[in-house]
């Protein structure tokens, strides 16, 4: 098993690790930083569930009380109707 790599604490670095897990759409990197802080990795994390049409990471995030998240999943789920 891998380690979880370490959260940059440097707001430079930490910036790098959001546009790199952009970049690279991964998920779970997203949703790692954004657990440890980071609006930019949440903001980028609900963008990118929205467009993946990803109900599930959506439902999640609000649960955790993101309205974007919210709002994204109100619009998804009425476009299913």
């Amino acid at each position: 098993m891998s380690a979880t790599p370490p959260t940059p604490s440097d707001p430079d670095a930490l910036a790098l690790a959001v546009e790199a897990a952009i970049e690279a759409e991964d998920l779970a990197e997203l949703r790692r930083l954004a657990d440890a802080g980071s609006s930019d990795a949440e903001d980028a994390l609900v963008e990118l569930a929205a467009e993946r049409g990803d109900l599930e990471e959506l439902r999640r995030l609000a649960a955790l009380g993101n309205t974007d998240a919210a709002d994204e999943l109100l619009e998804l789920e009425e476009e299913e109707e």
